[in-house]
């Protein structure tokens, strides 16, 4: 269909039906007209699986390693796999618009939400950013570029106001998104968060640079929610109010329109977006039908092969004093350390979340390597911290069938079953509500699996109780605290209380809300066991360490530090977590920490450690793919996309708390490794740091005489596999401009590459470098600058471990 025919459809529709197909029609969808041929769109958050229109744990999905995971790959043509898999899963739960990759900065290592995002650097979160898409468009699916823009923490993020130079808005934050334009993206979500006293939403960025200046093509939808008025949204870049029917755009764009605050040309361009977004996902005319549901079936051996290569390539090896790699043939005792062994964190917490068929935990993925050759014990040592999970099938059967799980009710206001239905969880987001409902009942029969005081809970919004046989342990109401959507509907507070149990007798758990309006439906019952004395489990750990040949300790964070809604108060992990590492590395010096995280956490106890290795939030294959490195099957490939502090207080960049409703980032380009540099600070890791299981040789690099104004240009590095397997080397290049006489970061990523060798080979790397690496924003131009002179370059195996300088002159 081409743009003239498209034209010819705008001009079919008169302003109300423009208005309407502007608003989603539901939460998940856009709106259908049929007098053009247009259907409806289907939209899903995705940065690690498309969960689809519902929250619904018998909807299964695929659980991709957190995006922090892939952009520790360094790896383009991976990450464009991935999208792939995106692509497939999008397709299979009818969704034509994937909500991902979110491309907002680590700016800071508090960021609560560091486990959906990249990197800390621009460039590696561009390129990833830009190959995720590419994999993802080419399956037929549209991706989305999200939070545009500066939307880098989540204190306040429903409201706060965020101010910077120009040049750090031009060359940090919104550098991403403009690789994304490149790459042909179709979706850019604006986000809850203002820039400069304006929200996006209704931002002139939505307008320049992305449209006028990137010459951006697709839509501009808004984050769920973040649309707060018809007149300056509606006059604005934003085309598409997401979520529907209610919205203010629904109530009140045609009213701006017709006042004169919204012209009629800038309606009919975002209809035209839209219509164009509908066309090249098969949503208009007569183009076979876009994707449309299809079963959950079995996943694929292939499938499973490319996430457990994943887990393996993604993983950063950071500390290895020979211990790594484990030869099987000479182990007869394992012992697996920590409650994260057995129940790991394969994602982070938040809207993104999705229901994976099955997780691969640390402990499985070692017991099935090991199976016949070694004794493997599992000690979970004492509690990581985590709160109480979700009733499960594990623990609790329906009361009225028996079956594993729990009973899920819909009452009305006289007590009344509406509805009822079986469910596998006591995590009920979007029960059905029928009319006349008024309260969900969620109950099951728990077995306990120990004896002691166990604590139940309930969590939501509005009058609330839980019984277990009869006693009440929470009867109140709890009103609404806040309007963070992820909050409400995701992750609702929980109530809690506590009951002592003195029998494995099963007990019969009964919790209610009630529903109110503007407080969401979801419903969390949870109950966990009594905690063990911490001293006496680290001691048990230090003992099966002692006699074990290996000791493997898996620690990690939890949905209490690491969550979507919420910044982080601190780098060290909750409970007794480092004394337990501690004990263990004492009793066994052939200690390896697995470390299960989204992003930075304190390790204080790291020189101690035998080996140190970081798998992120793996996703679904995560034991396997930790399994395949620990024993050599594969080699740790990752390197780190942000730096790692010793501890909070040496971090330089730390704010995440506005002050008067503004955030200010006045460290201005310096932020990460830059910052690290700039203050002359040495922290536990630097950006690109992993090691692998062979070493490297850097013996020459080659600089082009002098690259034209405005050209790539190509750097090309020799080096040679000095150890006795084969490995692969991520080689880095960066550049300085100590001569500059503008302000420059002390160093910045200017390319990167990979090379594969066998033991004893040369490789050379061919570092494309592009020709944004060498320009500058200036504010008094409003416009990019490459400045001639000499540059320095830098190439090294991290930001920190430098093995080749060369300089580059620029000509005049």
């Amino acid at each position: 269909m081409t743009g003239e025919e498209i034209e010819r459809l705008v001009g079919k529709l008169g302003l109300a039906e423009k208005v309407r197909l502007l608003t989603g029609a539901t939460t998940w969808r856009t709106a259908a007209e049929p007098a053009i041929g247009l259907r409806e769109m289907v939209m899903s958050d995705g940065p690690a699986g498309v969960r689809g229109e519902s929250w619904d744990e018998r909807s299964t999905s695929l659980l991709l390693p957190s995006a922090s995971a892939l952009a520790a790959l360094w790896d383009d043509a991976l990450v464009e796999r991935i999208g792939g898999l995106l692509a497939g899963e999008a397709r299979r739960k009818g969704v034509h618009v994937v909500l991902a990759p979110t491309l907002n900065l680590h700016r800071t290592p508090l960021g609560g939400r560091h486990f959906e995002c990249f990197s800390e650097d621009p460039e590696l979160t561009g390129r990833t950013g830009a190959a995720l898409i590419r994999g993802i468009q080419a399956g037929g699916v549209a991706a989305t570029a999200k939070h545009y823009v500066a939307n880098d923490s989540e204190t306040d993020r429903l409201t706060v106001d965020v101010r910077m130079s120009e040049r750090a808005l031009r060359e940090l934050y919104l550098a991403p998104f403009e690789a994304a334009v490149d790459a042909g993206v179709r979706l850019v979500m604006a986000g809850y968060n203002a820039v400069d006293g304006a929200t996006m939403t209704a931002s002139a960025l939505l307008t320049r640079p992305l449209k006028d200046e990137w010459g951006f093509e697709g839509v501009v939808v808004s984050d769920w929610g973040a649309v707060r008025d018809a007149g300056r949204s509606g006059a604005s870049g934003l085309d598409l109010a997401m979520p529907g029917p209610e919205s203010p755009w629904a109530t009140g764009l045609a009213r701006a329109v017709e006042a004169g605050e919204v012209p009629v040309e800038a309606v009919d361009d975002k209809v035209r977006r839209l219509l164009a977004l509908a066309m090249a996902t098969g949503a208009l005319g007569d183009r076979a039908p876009g994707p449309r549901p299809r079963p959950v079936t079995v996943v694929p051996a292939a499938v499973r092969t490319l996430l457990r290569r994943t887990v393996a390539a993604g993983s950063v090896l950071l500390r290895n004093d020979g211990v790594l790699p484990l030869d099987a043939t000479r182990l007869r005792t394992v012992a697996v350390i920590g409650a994260h062994a057995a129940r790991p964190r394969a994602q982070g917490g938040g809207s993104a979340g999705v229901f994976p068929s099955a997780v691969v935990t640390p402990l499985d993925g070692i017991r099935a390597r090991l199976r016949g050759r070694a004794r493997v014990l599992h000690v979970p040592g004492p509690s990581a911290g985590a709160p109480p999970e979700p009733l499960d099938t594990a623990l609790c059967r329906d009361p009225r069938s028996g079956v594993p799980g729990v009973l899920l009710r819909v009452l009305d206001a006289s007590g009344a079953e509406l509805y009822a239905e079986h469910r596998l969880t006591g995590r009920q987001l979007e029960p059905d509500l029928v009319p006349g409902a008024r309260t969900v009942e969620i109950s099951a029969l728990l077995r306990p699996t120990t004896t002691g005081e166990w604590t139940f809970g309930v969590a939501g919004f509005g009058r609330m109780s839980l019984a277990v046989d009869g006693v009440a342990l929470v009867d109140g109401d709890f009103p609404r605290t806040t309007d963070d959507p992820a909050v409400v509907h995701v992750d609702p507070p929980a109530v809690t209380g506590r009951l002592r149990l003195k029998d494995r007798r099963a007990v019969h758990v009964v919790a209610r809300r009630e529903l109110v309006p503007g407080c969401g439906r979801a419903t969390v019952v949870t109950a966990a066991p009594p905690e063990p004395d911490a001293e006496r489990a680290v001691a048990d750990a230090r003992r099966a360490a002692d006699a074990a040949d290996v000791a493997i300790v898996v620690v990690g964070t939890t949905e209490h530090s690491e969550s979507e809604g919420r910044d982080r108060e601190g780098l060290a992990l909750d409970g007794a977590q480092d004394d337990l590492v501690r004990a263990v590395a004492g009793a066994n010096p052939r200690t390896v920490v697995v470390v299960n995280s989204g992003g930075p956490v304190a390790m204080p106890w790291r020189d101690e450690a035998g080996a140190v290795l970081l798998t992120w939030f793996p996703g679904q294959e995560g034991g396997s793919g930790l399994a395949d490195v620990l024993f050599g099957i594969a080699e740790p490939g990752g390197r780190l996309p942000t730096t790692w502090a010793a501890e909070l207080a040496d971090a330089p960049v730390t704010r995440t708390l506005p002050a008067g409703g503004r955030l200010e980032y006045d460290e201005g380009l310096h932020i990460g490794y830059r910052a690290w540099l700039r203050e002359g600070r040495e922290p536990a890791y630097w950006f690109g740091h992993g090691l692998g299981y062979t070493s490297w040789e850097y013996d020459a690099v080659d600089v082009p005489a002098g690259p034209g104004h405005g050209e790539p240009f190509t750097v090309r590095v020799r080096l040679r596999n000095t150890g006795t397997r084969p490995g692969r080397e991520v080689v880095q290049v960066y550049l300085s401009a100590p001569e500059s006489g503008v302000e420059r970061p002390a160093r910045w990523l200017a390319g990167h590459a990979a090379v594969h060798a066998e033991p004893g080979a040369t490789a050379v790397a061919e570092v494309r470098v592009p020709a944004r690496a060498l320009r500058h924003w200036s504010p008094a131009d409003h416009a990019w600058r490459t400045e001639p002179g000499r540059y320095l370059l830098h190439v090294g195996r991290s930001v920190g471990d430098e093995r080749l300088t060369a300089v580059l002159v620029v000509p005049h």
